[in-house]
């Protein structure tokens, strides 16, 4: 199988429970540093799927790791491989599908409620529960890309995910772990204060029942990259005829 490309923008947002995931079920993959000074592939060819996570950038900048990383999306999406857009990422898959990303009315950070919609698209990703609590840290918003269903909605900003066949796009992050949201305080913990507000939460409150927060967010990631991960194409087992006319069926791995 070939390995899933994952490309990370800040030390702080890192694949973090999602490698976890992959290694949990055998799904290799291979990580792009960008704020290390790596640059992303241009092409899908070479990986089963393509993981673009959160950045302190907006996608409306123009730096070259950025035109890279959307020549990748569209390749994946040429290629019909599947795309899972973290908080940034989301917001670069809804631009390459042609949606505009602008500003939001206000930050949005630390713990909040969405709701999942009632498209079947947002029950196949997220179940039959309607309401779901994720973590938050952007200041930018998508538009939903044509052909694509809302599938999360909030208080704060209105467009939380979106589903597109087999890729998805989430205003908000699934990834994180208990250490990267304290890794992410340490460097970027100022904006708390800086945007203090009902919509910004303190750092106080990010850590209360963290481990209980925590502990839900990665039972729901499960279910989430779970079925994301059923689109990667994956080695099949063909039944072939045991040679010299021997009894019974044998297995073949084919990639």
């Amino acid at each position: 199988m070939k390995p899933v490309a994952i490309c990370r923008h800040h030390a702080a947002q890192g694949p973090g429970y999602l490698l976890d995931f992959f290694n949990n079920h055998d799904i290799p993959w291979r990580q792009f540093a960008i704020d290390a000074g790596e640059m992303p592939p241009v092409s899908v060819r070479d990986y089963s799927g393509v993981v673009i996570l959160g950045s302190p950038a907006s996608v409306n900048d123009h730096y070259g790791w950025m035109q890279r990383e959307e020549a990748l999306l569209r390749d994946a999406l040429w290629f019909d491989r599947p795309i899972l857009g973290h908080c940034f990422g989301g917001q670069l898959l809804a631009k390459t599908l042609g949606s505009r990303v602008r500003r939001n009315t206000v930050p949005h950070i630390g713990w909040g409620k969405v709701l999942v919609t009632k498209f079947d698209e947002a029950a196949q990703w997220f179940g039959p529960q309607r309401e779901l609590e994720l973590f938050h840290w952007h200041f930018d918003t998508f538009e939903i890309p044509r052909g694509a269903k809302r599938v999360l909605f909030g208080t704060y900003c209105m467009n939380k995910a979106f589903a597109y066949g087999k890729h998805l796009g989430l205003q908000s992050h699934l990834e994180v772990t208990a250490q990267s949201i304290r890794d992410w305080c340490l460097q970027d913990g100022a904006e708390l204060d800086q945007y203090a507000g009902p919509s910004v939460q303190s750092e106080g409150q990010i850590f209360h029942r963290i481990d209980e927060r925590i502990t839900k967010l990665h039972r729901l990631a499960d279910r989430v990259y779970d079925q994301w991960s059923r689109a990667l194409d994956r080695p099949i087992q063909l039944a072939v005829r045991r040679p010299h006319g021997g009894p019974g069926w044998g297995k073949s791995l084919m990639a």
